[in-house]
């Protein structure tokens, strides 16, 4: 048999551990792990020599912003920095204009993807404009999940997330319902809207405007009495529950005690949370505002003990493009900044370099930004590991090497906004991205196509609450 491409030499992490194994390719499929010296013929070899091979990144929290903001980014530009950064797999959240709460909407966000993505992708869709028939239809269209915020939409953004905010617990409790059919996982951002609503009142009363205030208008226990609002409505209609973005010591140890008495719920950080404190605050300005906000080590040190634990199972980036002038306004007016910042390009090669320096095992690592995330979301077996019959999802990364962070190398539309991780060195290089056996990027060059990603759609039977 004369496979398509073969990858060898190199040193194959799986499920079970890290074995040296050449890989064959096929069509866009795994089709063998062989042994060095029995490895097939095939029409492209790729030499793996003292690299690590990895399945790729699956980031199941991202933002793009098309089709309205190109300015900020778009399917084509936010791709082709997660295949530089070694993530193959996209889950875009619903946020755009109008926001992704109908069936028609859905297809536009899909063809448009379709046509643009360099790496696969997945697409929320919003529940929350109550409607059975619309639900059913983002389902059928292949939705790989469904996003709710628990507070109100930003000012002046009210169309970008109609069908997404439900701030009253009546109309929360009505969508968790309409999820729990589905079979499908409802990723929720869960900020108490009445506390950080006053919280904020009381900060502009006071006329604060340093980037410290943002913070203090969020403390920790808005997040951590939203989650135990959520899963406590949860507990009589048991939907698929997934905790975006969790942030904090207070909000974990809420979570933790709903775990402990049997919910399934599974929750998710973040690499700002992990690598940066409020301290970063001052040190970036308005480039650190994020929804929730930087914390305090503490709370930067209980989210590494609950990775540890497994009480957190997914590190994914809520990747946010903004323009430069949109942070910029915080000078003058932080509460008009919009919150968020891109991450995706830092994602892999932060975590695997924690991997490399000891902090955890590179199977644990790969379990974080990719198996895990497959698993729960109902992709797995075709992605999230490197094994027979998978897709040829694929990053060949040196470990040897060092990447230093700085914007000229980055894809992202955002990448002036990238100042958390500006002058970072990471252990670690991602060499080469295969998407379906396809190489992406390579050697710090995009050689994909627009158009090369496919669409993921879940299987509600594969969909796991084993964590």
């Amino acid at each position: 048999m004369i496979v398509d491409t073969v990858i060898v030499n190199g040193e194959v992490v799986t499920e079970t551990g890290i074995e040296p194994l050449s890989v064959a390719i096929q069509d866009g499929k795994i089709v063998g792990l062989f042994a060095h010296h029995e490895q097939p013929e095939a029409r492209n070899v790729i030499d793996a020599s003292g690299k690590l091979i990895l399945p790729g990144a699956i980031d199941i929290h991202f933002h793009c912003r098309a089709p309205a903001y190109p300015q900020r980014g778009d399917f084509a530009t936010e791709t082709r920095a997660a295949a530089a950064g070694g993530v193959t797999t996209i889950f875009e959240m619903p946020i755009s204009k109008p926001c992704c709460a109908t069936g028609d909407i859905f297809r536009m966000r899909k063809q448009l993807a379709e046509e643009n993505c360099y790496v696969n992708f997945g697409l929320y869709a919003a529940p929350g404009l109550l409607d059975p028939a619309e639900i059913e239809d983002m389902v059928n269209e292949g939705a790989i999940g469904f996003k709710i915020f628990m507070t109100a939409p930003p000012k002046g953004r009210d169309d970008e997330f109609e069908g997404l905010c439900l701030p009253e617990v009546a109309d929360l409790y009505q969508a968790l319902k309409l999820v729990a059919d589905t079979g499908l996982v409802c990723s929720v951002h869960a900020e108490n809207n009445q506390l950080l609503e006053w919280h904020t009142a009381e900060l502009i009363k006071a006329e604060r405007n340093d980037v410290l205030a943002h913070g203090e208008s969020r403390p920790p226990h808005v997040e951590a009495l939203a989650i135990a609002t959520l899963l406590t409505l949860n507990e009589s209609i048991g939907t698929n529950l997934h905790i975006a973005h969790l942030s904090a010591k207070e909000p974990l140890e809420v979570f933790r005690r709903f775990k402990a008495s049997g919910s399934s719920a599974t929750a998710e950080t973040c690499p700002h949370y992990l690598f940066f404190t409020e301290a970063d605050l001052e040190r970036v300005g308005p480039y650190a505002k994020i929804n929730p906000p930087l914390r305090k080590q503490a709370d930067q040190d209980a989210l590494w003990e609950g990775l540890a634990d497994g009480s957190l199972m997914a590190i994914t980036t809520d990747h946010s493009p903004f323009m430069v002038e949109e942070k910029e306004r915080a000078r003058t007016d932080l509460w008009r900044t919009p919150p968020g910042a891109p991450g995706v390009e830092e994602l892999l090669l932060g975590i695997m370099d924690t991997a490399l320096k000891g902090k955890m095992s590179i199977n644990n690592a790969v379990n974080l930004i990719s198996t895990n995330g497959a698993k729960r979301f109902g992709i797995y077996p075709n992605k999230g590991h490197i094994g027979v019959g998978a897709d040829a999802d694929i990053v060949i990364f040196d470990p040897s090497a060092t990447t230093t962070i700085h914007s000229d190398m980055l894809f992202s539309q955002a990448r002036n906004c990238d100042k958390l991780y500006e002058g970072m060195t990471f252990q670690g290089k991602v060499n080469q991205t295969l998407v379906h056996g396809k190489t992406i990027f390579k050697d710090g060059e995009i050689v994909g196509q627009a158009g090369d990603g496919r669409f993921v759609k879940p299987d509600p039977k594969f969909v796991s609450k084993e964590f």
